[in-house]
């Protein structure tokens, strides 16, 4: 494959604009359904009086968690001075910039009357956890991006370590925000608890790295570059560390809430109960999500292979999503205990009604719209690497770690 110089990506024309062109009509029918959304009202949506968030916010609500995580390779060479990831650093830092915009873009899109955010960005509540995610996300945005200009500007190399420090610190607090959303959610029995905020930083860590590995070896394989295995070795063993990570807080989450008996009935329901959320919880959270790529990343032979990381990778987001379907789905179709004790007799609402799994069908138009956040994310991606140097020329064994052996 011919490349001119390394500054740019060096796929073939033709197949680069096809794949934008591709992109783009992807976000285009996102923006078909959002204003279809938007002209006929919510109600063509599968969203109910009780369930307000659905399967856009599943989607935005990965993409903003996985951007923080994707900054992660960058924050390991920056902040904790490991040589060997500073290479990857660019398109880490370009990943968490575009995941976020992707994010954000799918949760304007969903209000209802996205104009109104105008209002949201300059009269300030706060004490509410939504105001203070504004300025989170706002300056996560401009921080990462003076982190990218300060890697790619020698000029800068004095004020790079303190950014990139910045940068780190920056991205727990607003991975910390995002799941202090629910945590402080006090009404629904399904969040309320401190642990998904150091939860949803480690949810992070996993999803981030995964898309981040997905992207890397995509751009590379096209581009005719090498990644050795010495790379490969230390992305698969952080990937398997984070998916271990996440399987610990879930078990203490989970655990601590049957140690109280007011948690019963909600984890009876998402453990044994819960119909589709039961289904994504055990098969999708717990299997595909963690125990199914610990178990190809810690394979003797299998976490060895170039096949072996992508199917890990693969499987850590597929887990993600239905992660976030079941927290932030389940979590509102579980019932509100109105007046503990008592039972209510008729509520619109279902307010008291047990067992409700299918109080929500997410509907085309809404899937339309997530899947439209994931071709922005891209569309981002692959114009910000065509545009500028955001890929190393070589991560071959050699150029990586000059002291690596291949066991």
């Amino acid at each position: 494959m011919k490349k001119t110089h390394f500054s740019e990506w060096g796929i073939e024309s033709p197949r680069y604009w096809g794949m934008l062109a591709v992109l783009g009509a992807v976000v285009a029918i996102a923006g078909g359904a959002v204003f279809y959304m938007e002209h006929n009202g919510h109600w063509v949506t599968g969203m109910t009086n009780q369930v307000v968030w659905g399967i856009p916010h599943v989607f935005a609500i990965f993409l903003i968690v996985a951007a923080s995580g994707a900054l992660n390779v960058a924050s390991i060479g920056t902040a904790f001075d490991k040589k060997i990831y500073k290479p990857l650093g660019r398109l880490s830092a370009l990943l968490a910039i575009t995941l976020l915009a992707g994010g954000l873009a799918v949760l304007v899109l969903d209000l209802g009357q996205p104009g109104r955010l105008l209002i949201a960005m300059t009269h300030y509540n706060f004490k509410s956890i939504f105001a203070w995610n504004i300025y989170l996300y706002m300056g996560f945005m401009g921080i990462v991006a003076v982190y990218i200009w300060f890697m790619m500007d020698h000029r800068m190399k004095p004020y790079y370590k303190p950014i990139g420090v910045l940068a780190f610190l920056w991205r727990l607090i607003l991975t910390t925000g995002t799941g202090s959303i629910f945590a402080f959610i006090v009404a629904r029995q399904g969040y309320d608890a401190a642990i998904l905020a150091p939860m949803f930083v480690i949810m992070s860590f996993a999803y981030g790295l995964a898309v981040y590995i997905l992207v890397l070896m995509f751009a590379f394989k096209v581009d005719g570059r090498d990644i050795g295995y010495a790379i490969q070795r230390r992305l698969k063993n952080l990937l398997g560390v984070f998916a271990a990570a996440v399987f610990y807080f879930t078990l203490v989450y989970h655990l601590t809430n049957l140690y109280g008996t007011e948690n019963h009935a909600y984890e009876a329901f998402i453990l044994r109960d819960g119909g589709i959320y039961t289904l994504l919880f055990w098969g999708g959270w717990v299997f595909v999500g963690c125990l199914l790529p610990i178990g190809i990343v810690y394979h003797p032979s299998l976490g060895k292979t170039r096949g072996g990381l992508i199917a890990a990778a693969t499987a850590v987001i597929l887990g993600g999503f239905a992660t976030m379907y079941v927290i932030v789905i389940g979590g509102q179709a579980f019932p509100m205990a109105m007046f503990p004790g008592k039972t209510i007799v008729a509520s619109g609402f279902f307010d008291g009604v047990n067992g409700q799994p299918m109080l929500y069908s997410p509907t085309l138009a809404e899937f339309l719209l997530g899947i439209g956040g994931v071709a922005l994310v891209l569309l981002l991606t692959f114009i910000g690497i065509r545009m500028l140097r955001f890929l190393p020329n070589s991560l071959s064994d050699e150029v990586a770690d000059p002291h690596y052996t291949k066991s």
